[in-house]
């Protein structure tokens, strides 16, 4: 079973990049950084996106919720 695409991206022809998450608008890029983002997308799509939007999963999610202090 393929894992799920949650980031998708559009590339408009006036040189704008929308980054999508679960359908909705995360981010929209242009100029310079649009560019930037278009080359270095080609090595992980998911991971670049969820780093350019600022959200990704730092590993640290388990270890928190069990820690005493956020238990109720």
């Amino acid at each position: 079973m393929p894992a799920p695409r949650d980031f998708a991206y559009e590339a408009h022809s006036d040189g704008t990049v929308v980054i999508t998450h679960h359908g909705r608008p995360a981010t929209t890029l242009r100029g310079s950084r649009a560019a930037r983002f278009l080359d270095e997308v080609a090595a992980d799509p998911q991971l670049v996106m969820a780093r350019w939007t600022g959200n990704y999963r730092r590993g640290n999610e388990r270890t928190a919720r069990d820690h005493p202090r956020n238990r109720r």
